[in-house]
């Protein structure tokens, strides 16, 4: 099935919010692109397959949303919580300068909150890291290392 940025309707029945929630479905770009790493209360929390960076991603699994503003009251605080989580996680494992947090679309319609740890002098500083060279993908042990350094962060996210 096709991603659809379609919302559905849960119907009104105490299984409805279940029925929307097993509705989600991952755009394949990002499929394509990014590792599973977990899922949070809200998020599947998901790596950049490019290990120049520390970068990591939350798409919030809701059916057709595209914006934050779309999500509701209590799914906005939920994502701005779990970003936050996340962003000091990512600074503090690894020593960044700066975290870069963005929600552009432009290319993958569906939410997703890209989180990357910057370095002051790293192949893009001080500009964005889009476009400035193909991806890197990380090798097995590469992986293993880095999914042992978020570990704790994932834990926190419970997402671990």
């Amino acid at each position: 099935m096709a991603w659809s940025i379609t919302p559905l309707v849960a119907a009104a029945t105490s299984s409805g919010w279940t029925e929307v929630l097993n509705a989600f479905e991952l755009h394949p770009r990002l499929e394509a692109d990014t590792i599973a790493l977990g899922r949070s209360a809200l998020c599947e929390v998901r790596l950049m397959n490019d290990r120049t960076w520390p970068w990591i991603l939350l798409v919030p699994r809701r059916p057709g949303i595209r914006e934050i503003h779309e999500l509701s009251e209590g799914d906005q605080q939920q994502l701005l919580r779990e970003s936050s989580v996340l962003g000091k996680g990512l600074m503090e494992v690894f020593s960044g300068d700066k975290l870069n947090i963005a929600a552009l679309g432009n290319m993958v319609p569906q939410l997703h909150l890209h989180h990357i740890v910057r370095h002051e002098g790293d192949a893009a500083w001080p500009g964005p890291v889009w476009g400035v060279q193909a991806p890197v993908p990380y090798s097995e042990v590469e992986l293993a290392d880095v999914r042992k350094r978020l570990s704790p962060i994932l834990q926190a996210l419970g997402a671990g």
